[in-house]
């Protein structure tokens, strides 16, 4: 199985690359040292990114004299990965799955900061699911999805991570014993799948389940967040990630953005009615129900800074090594920049 996972990871890698090249050329080798621009790339608008946005709404940034430059929306971890490792970016968001893909590959990857310490991928299932309740054991949950079309953002992603992890603790194959569909980072795709019937459900990011359960296409089935797989909890999962070349040439503008995040982490704890008012926008038009019932749900997902601690790196190992989802467990010291180390 690992073997069958690191291939479709480099092939992925490598078709990732073709999308970046171009961006690469124009942004040069070696980063600038004195520059004050960051190129920050993310997978979506998903609710681990949104740190990211309050930082830069409430001028976080600014204060610590951090300029933005590109910032795309790339889809998936591994065309955030190619475009790191292009160059075209200095900074990847996205989740600590992209970054144990690229470090495997390119052991020069470094995790730079921590935005969500929980799993905040979920498990939802169309109106038409036949299954157990969503009371029911997780163990029938899990059993439920067997032979059943389940969307996921793309190969090598945090998405099929849990649907992997998930079959695996049953001695089930998500290789075999399901059939996974890409569907990308879109999130307007991924709900039309689930409502027209294409996929009989999601392993999406949050605020996929919600705006589901809002529209009437599906609910939320399992959610590692809310506690429905008590051996996830805590781990270390939405992140940013950069490589060795980057923090040698501008560490101080990496703490700096880190410093940024830092407030922006703390806005969301402290300030629940302005964090709001940032998501409602952030998310576009978006009921204001679900703007709520993620509001609430959020301080319990957010790290409570951006720096990197132990146990949550151990807890998002383990669930990896345990799905087969990477052959090898780095240490510590070795894919956390020691500059974002608790």
């Amino acid at each position: 199985m690992t073997t069958t996972i690191t291939l479709r990871r480099a092939t992925a890698l490598v078709a990732a690359a073709g999308v970046v090249l171009a961006a690469s050329a124009c942004s040069g080798g070696t980063p600038d040292s004195e520059s004050r621009v960051l190129n920050v790339g993310q997978i979506s608008n998903s609710i681990a990114f949104f740190p990211l946005y309050v930082a830069e709404e409430n001028g976080y940034f600014e204060d610590e004299d951090v300029e933005l430059g590109e910032r795309p929306r790339l889809g998936t971890g591994a065309k955030l990965a190619a475009a790191l490792t292009s160059g075209s970016i200095d900074i990847a968001a996205g989740v600590v799955t992209d970054a144990l893909n690229l470090h495997e590959s390119v052991d020069t990857a470094r995790i730079t900061g921590a935005l969500v310490t929980e799993y905040y991928v979920d498990i939802i299932v169309g109106d038409s699911f036949e299954g157990p309740p969503v009371d029911a054991p997780i163990e029938e949950r899990i059993a439920a999805l067997e032979g059943q079309n389940i969307g996921i953002t793309g190969p090598g992603s945090g998405t099929e991570a849990l649907v992997t992890y998930l079959f695996g603790s049953q001695g089930l194959d998500s290789a075999t014993d399901a059939t996974l569909v890409n569907l990308g980072a879109e999130v307007p795709a991924a709900l039309g799948a689930l409502s027209s019937g294409q996929v009989d459900a999601l392993a999406f990011f949050q605020p996929v389940g919600q705006l589901a359960e809002q529209q009437g296409a599906g609910e939320i089935y399992i959610s590692p967040q809310r506690g429905d797989v008590p051996e996830m909890a805590g781990q270390l999962h939405g992140v940013t990630f950069s490589n060795t070349e980057v923090l040698e040439n501008r560490p101080e503008l990496v703490e700096s953005f880190n410093a940024a995040i830092d407030s922006a982490l703390a806005f969301i704890a402290d300030d629940p009615e302005g964090a709001a008012e940032l998501l409602a926008a952030y998310l576009g038009d978006t009921d204001p129900a679900v703007v709520e019932a993620l509001v609430e749900i959020m301080p319990q997902e957010m790290a409570s800074s951006s720096a990197i601690s132990q146990s949550s790196y151990d807890t998002a190992l383990a669930f990896h090594v345990e799905s087969g989802l990477v052959a090898e467990a780095p240490a510590f010291a070795d894919i956390v920049w020691e500059g974002a180390a608790e």
